[in-house]
């Protein structure tokens, strides 16, 4: 089992290989969650395009997402991007940093673009927090990011925690089977004396916990489950345990389903190998049926 990285290792791999040699490129992809990327060399071989288009932009404007991409990308960011695409940036492949490890270090800041931008409502909730707890009382607004059909996100400050809650769809029953193995495993890992500051994980099905109970049309059924993080100031104050932070609770769903389906794989196929053996097995215990038929020494047959 492996643990997802936040960056985009198509981004990466192209930018280096271009910068290297420069060449003509257009080139789509998608990423998890239905993330569309356009990286294309619209006028010139040096001069490349980076469009990305998500599901939930409108509700990422809302929560700050241009003053991430101006702190982070500054004058890359086109001020219109391509048509079909949330954002653009481009990339003059002449002006990147001579110095090999401020080069790389601009090529995984470009490669996270899809991470830099699911951080907005993380960010601004922890702004809140930050702002409550110097009130000593209150609670933030519930920001809810809609980044699939039927699953979101949901962050929530209060003055001593951030509550981030996902919502996620099992479609088939061992789905469901395997997810509460795994999440029942994030409850007990907790309780190693090594891991006690990990954030507290609470999983639910068929009802969805509190923090949602005044949201309209949500879907109760065993289909779907919930599943909160509980974030206390410890994990987000200072600011490298914060990025962390965010990196790692993103990527929580697609590692879920991941591992999901490694296991669902693994089991296949040791499935597959025992019925392997159970049939060689059975080979084995065929006996001869008895025809009457009999040969000679040179190997001609008699029959009676």
């Amino acid at each position: 089992m492996i643990l997802l990285e936040s960056n985009n290792y198509i981004i990466q791999t192209t930018l280096a290989e271009k910068l290297t040699k420069p060449s003509s490129l257009d080139v789509q992809f998608v990423d998890f969650d239905d993330v569309r990327f356009h990286l294309s060399t619209p006028e010139r071989k040096t001069q490349l395009v980076l469009s990305m288009s998500i599901r939930c932009w409108d509700e990422l404007v809302r929560y700050g997402v241009h003053s991430i991409l101006q702190r982070e990308y500054g004058s890359m960011v086109k001020a219109q991007p391509e048509p079909e695409y949330n954002v653009s940036l481009e990339l003059d492949l002449e002006q990147f940093p001579a110095d090999p490890e401020a080069r790389e270090s601009l090529i995984q800041s470009i490669s996270l673009l899809k991470r830099n931008v699911l951080a907005a409502p993380f960010e601004t909730a922890f702004t809140t927090q930050k702002e409550l707890a110097a009130a000593g009382s209150g609670q933030g607004e519930l920001l809810a990011l809609h980044y699939r059909d039927e699953e979101a996100i949901y962050v929530q400050a209060s003055f001593d925690r951030v509550t981030v809650i996902f919502s996620t769809m099992f479609r088939e029953e061992t789905d469901r089977i395997f997810g509460k193995v795994f999440l029942q495993e994030f409850v007990d890992a907790r309780r190693l004396p090594t891991i006690q500051s990990a954030p507290q994980v609470l999983y639910t099905t068929n009802t969805p916990p509190l923090e949602l109970s005044h949201i309209p049309d949500l879907v109760q059924t065993e289909d779907v489950g919930y599943v909160t993080f509980i974030l206390f100031p410890r994990h987000f104050e200072k600011q490298p345990i914060a990025e962390s932070t965010i990196s790692h609770i993103q990527s929580f769903r697609d590692y879920l389903h991941y591992h999901i389906k490694c296991s669902k794989a693994y089991m296949h196929s040791r499935m597959r190998h025992r019925v392997s053996e159970f049939q060689k097995v059975l080979n084995r215990a065929k006996t001869e049926v008895a025809t009457g038929e009999r040969k000679t020494v040179s190997g001609r047959s008699l029959v009676r």
